[in-house]
């Protein structure tokens, strides 16, 4: 990880650091868990893909209440709490011997990561002006997939054990990751419970905000990219190019590098609504492109090194495509939500990712793997088009906003500032001039 990665010392390094830490587990886990839950739990792999789809669709519904939590009794504490509940669910899966308890388990984890997710956004909200948040979520979003990188590389020595210990101590390694987080966010500033202007505590108007689901439903339209790498592609090489077969895990690696070294660099193009808006429909392109590769290589007839050199050029403008998509987001989500609301709206627009995650793998296996070259080219277009309406999407929530910032999108100060005396909320004041990117909440886990 670059230094330029590295956020600055204090409230924005311990989050980076506990952000790196919780990631190494993950990293561990999602490379063991299936096999894990088929070869020494015994469930079939339909039964496993149905567990997880419900878990995620429960955690996809856990996110907003969990937001409003952290809203109301502050989002340091809220998050501390759900990083020791998503250790504790983890440590779970050390006893799961049964369909039931796995789906119990993995609903419990999937419920504390959205939660966690939402909490860790309205913290970030609390702690950094809002000029520097999405150079802020490009770090950690660097610092997540370094992580993952690390924790997949333990994964791997699990793997090539293989043994029921081994994988029992990939579990370990997550719970303690999740519980470390969870101490090291425990040294970040108290940040004040929101308040609206009257006083009173915050309700769940996001679930009443059209706009802004409107500008949700595209990001998870554009979302649906994350199955792509982590399940359709390795299961199309399985299948159309078997003697590629190690191609589907080089081209992970190659997506986790591209973020890792590129993302602070793009998130400094994005300074406010509008620049976000622009990423996001640049983006939805860039992913059309890749789908068309992608149908290139789909077409068949084609030798294994042209093959492989058509998948490799798709997935790195799938990486390209990503980058603006995740700063545009991050910036939009941000900007969209009310001062004393951040947690509701950042847990119901992160309810995206658990969305992709449940029906994305249905729908793409479906889309690519039995349509083929049509399939791709029709993924293409929905991303493109999702793109696009992303602009007129924004501008449609940005005028329903009460006390919206300049028509830039643009600000200065946080919008809630850290407990040193009195609660406080600071005033947003419009400045177009001054705001600027820096270079990195809870960025999405693939």
């Amino acid at each position: 990880m670059s230094n330029r990665s590295i956020p600055p010392a204090g409230a924005r390094r311990t989050l980076a650091t506990a952000q790196l830490i919780s990631s190494i587990g993950d990293g561990a886990y999602f490379t063991c868990s299936a096999l894990y839950f088929t070869r020494v739990v015994g469930l079939s792999p339909g039964r496993l893909g149905l567990g997880l789809a419900v878990a995620w669709a429960v955690g996809s519904l856990a996110g907003v209440p969990l937001g409003h939590l952290a809203d109301r009794r502050g989002p340091r504490g809220t998050a501390v709490l759900l990083a020791f509940a998503t250790a504790a669910a983890v440590a779970s899966f050390l006893v799961v011997h049964s369909f039931g308890g796995f789906l119990l388990a993995a609903s419990l984890y999937a419920t504390a990561q959205s939660g966690l997710t939402a909490a860790r956004q309205a913290l970030v909200g609390g702690l950094v002006a809002r000029a520097e948040r999405t150079g802020l979520l490009a770090r950690l979003q660097s610092t997540l997939n370094a992580g993952l990188a690390l924790g997949a590389a333990v994964g791997g020595v699990v793997l090539t054990v293989g043994t029921r210990t081994a994988f029992l101590a990939a579990f370990l390694l997550t719970a303690l990751g999740f519980l470390t987080a969870g101490l090291l966010l425990l040294r970040l500033p108290e940040v004040a419970p929101g308040r609206d202007r009257t006083g009173a505590a915050p309700r769940l108007e996001v679930l009443s905000d059209r706009p802004f689901a409107v500008v949700t439903l595209l990001n998870t339209v554009l979302l649906l990219r994350m199955p792509l790498l982590s399940l359709v592609i390795p299961l199309w090489i399985a299948d159309r190019a078997p003697g590629l077969g190690w191609l589907g895990s080089a081209l992970f690696v190659l997506n986790t590098v591209g973020v890792m070294l590129f993302q602070v660099r793009v998130a400094r193009r994005v300074s406010g609504l509008r620049t976000a808006s622009r990423a996001v429909r640049e983006a939805g392109l860039v992913l059309l492109a890749s789908c068309g590769v992608f149908a290139l290589a789909a077409a068949g007839g084609l030798p294994l090194w042209a093959l492989g050199g058509l998948l490799v050029a798709a997935a790195a403008l799938q990486v390209a495509g990503e980058l603006r998509q995740s700063a545009g987001s991050w910036q939009i989500a941000f900007d969209l939500a009310p001062a004393h609301q951040t947690g509701q709206y950042q847990g119901f627009f992160g309810s995206g990712v658990a969305v992709a995650r449940t029906v994305g793998p249905l729908l793409l296996t479906t889309l690519l793997l039995t349509w083929g070259v049509p399939g791709w080219l029709v993924l293409g277009g929905i991303f493109a088009a999702a793109g696009w309406a992303m602009g007129p999407a924004v501008r449609w929530a940005e005028r329903r906003r009460p006390g919206a910032v300049a028509a830039a999108g643009v600000g200065v100060g946080p919008d809630v500032v850290p407990v040193s005396g009195p609660d406080a909320v600071a005033d947003v004041v419009p400045d177009a001039v001054a705001e600027r990117a820096a270079p990195a909440a809870a960025p999405a886990r693939r």
